[in-house]
């Protein structure tokens, strides 16, 4: 079973005539043999070559399949073979040790230590990870390995999201241990885990993990004054738990969500990962300025959170830096969390309109479902005594309507007709380039998409009347 599972895949297939006639000692290692034997597909191989060059063969390979070669990493000798398609790919590197037994005893955990010899078609399990594998397991194969590359603290949790497997007791017990270590990888190093982590269809239960070994707040500093918000009125949950609830509302949305917002979620977004595993990212954020705006009304004991989207916007930007995100990752998730109440409020005025939605789609352009999404998801987290199931209704009935309306409005929505430049704008108003001429653009803009501005000679008239 287990060699039908490797041997019938595809790229398997054609990569293995090359490494039997070089009578190389070829193995196929980490997480696309995992996938194989969960009947899971990747287009991520890894290849471990024994008593060979990684680099030697992986040029050869790639003339061979007509593919690229690429070298990672020629002081680990880590090369990587592209295929024609520019989407599946071969990672091949030298045996670490003197012998592949060696090599899979240096690695994380049991399920990721398994190999399958492709010369005699075998697997090769030094450490019990075929079993733990079946019994949905994630297991250290060492203290030593976890404490010598402290990355793999929050890859355990990376599995657990993705995978939907338990962490091993031992596990467990080291992370408790040392989880302070967790401190020192590079910050490029667990944004990658952090951002697959929120990827994956388990994500909740990796958060609540995190969360109870008080990893959240090593992660994102901002957690530890956030888990000083208690529940209220309006919110059955505390601050942190409402949160990650939020999350788990939005992997419920995208699951029952149609295809055109599934399409959507699924498209690669940055570095490789789903626009899904950043939109719930921003759903765990969405909330991160309540303590620093938190006032509790002395008349009514009402809790009340004034400008806290703006204010998380803006606070959550040196943390973003820290942990490595681009600017346009920090872009969009200011813009997420910035604008998060923004749908709910469009649906729930006195005044909502189809001019209001029209509005709301140009303003957030590519982001419209994703904020309709948290938004949809930020009110089945929030349900405090004060909340009644009309409110809630009328709340999701008007998203609901907000989506339908984008979905029949998109194609459209042409883009607007820029009718002043920058350099225009300078020479009419007689300014140099500056912050100035920027939020001018700004509110024209803004004044555009409300309709309030339609043509050249409306937009000289408003930049003269606001400069006034």
């Amino acid at each position: 079973m287990i060699k039908q599972k490797v041997a019938n895949n595809p790229v398997i297939s054609l990569i293995k005539p090359f490494f039997l006639n070089k009578h190389a000692q070829a193995y196929i290692v980490g997480g696309f043999l995992r996938d194989c034997l969960l009947n899971k597909t990747s287009c991520d191989i890894d290849i471990v070559i024994a008593n060979d060059s990684a680099k030697k063969l992986s040029q050869e390979l790639a003339d061979t399949i007509n593919g690229y070669f690429i070298e990672l990493d020629d002081v680990n000798k880590i090369y990587r073979v592209v295929f024609s398609d520019k989407v599946t790919y071969v990672d091949i590197a030298d045996c670490t040790g003197n012998c592949i037994e060696d090599d899979l005893k240096r690695r994380d955990f049991t399920v990721n230590a398994l190999a399958y010899d492709i010369k005699n078609d075998c697997l090769i399990d030094v450490t019990g990870g075929y079993d733990d594998l079946k019994a949905g397991l994630i297991k250290e194969i060492s203290k030593e390995n976890i404490i010598d590359d402290p990355i793999r603290i929050l890859r355990a949790f990376r599995f657990q999201s993705t995978l939907g497997f338990d962490i091993s007791n031992s596990l467990n017990q080291i992370i408790k241990e040392h989880a302070l270590l967790l401190n020192n990888p590079a910050k490029e190093r667990v944004n990658v885990e952090l951002i697959k982590l929120f990827g994956g269809q388990n994500a909740v239960e990796a958060l609540h993990s995190l969360n109870d070994f008080s990893l959240l707040e090593i992660l994102i500093p901002e957690v530890a004054e956030m888990k000083k918000v208690p529940k209220n009125s309006h919110h059955h949950l505390d601050l942190i738990e409402h949160s990650i609830e939020t999350v788990k509302q939005v992997q419920c949305f995208y699951d029952k969500a149609p295809k055109e917002v599934k399409d959507h979620c699924d498209k690669e977004f940055f570095c490789g990962q789903k626009r899904l595993a950043y939109l719930k990212l921003a759903a765990f954020l969405h909330d991160v300025g309540k303590p620093s705006t938190w006032q509790i009304e002395p008349s009514s004991g009402r809790h009340r959170f004034i400008m806290h989207d703006s204010e998380g916007a803006k606070l959550i930007v040196p943390t973003l830096k820290n942990l490595k995100f681009s600017k346009k990752q920090i872009a969009y998730l200011q813009k997420m969390i910035k604008n998060h109440i923004y749908p709910s409020g469009v649906v729930t005025s006195d005044d909502s309109s189809e001019k209001a939605y029209l509005r709301f789609y140009r303003k957030m352009e590519d982001e419209v479902i994703d904020l309709i999404a948290l938004a949809y998801a930020d009110r089945l987290s929030a349900l405090g005594p004060d909340i009644t199931q009309e409110m809630i209704d009328k709340n999701l009935n008007g998203l609901d309507n907000l989506l339908k309306g984008y979905f029949e409005q998109k194609n459209k929505l042409a883009p607007l007709p820029k009718l002043l430049d920058g350099k225009e704008i300078m020479e009419i108003l007689q300014i140099p380039a500056s912050p100035v001429l920027g939020q001018i653009i700004h509110k024209l803009q803004e004044a555009q998409i409300a309709s309030e501005v339609n043509t050249k000679d409306e937009a000289i008239a408003f930049i003269k009347k606001i400069t006034l």
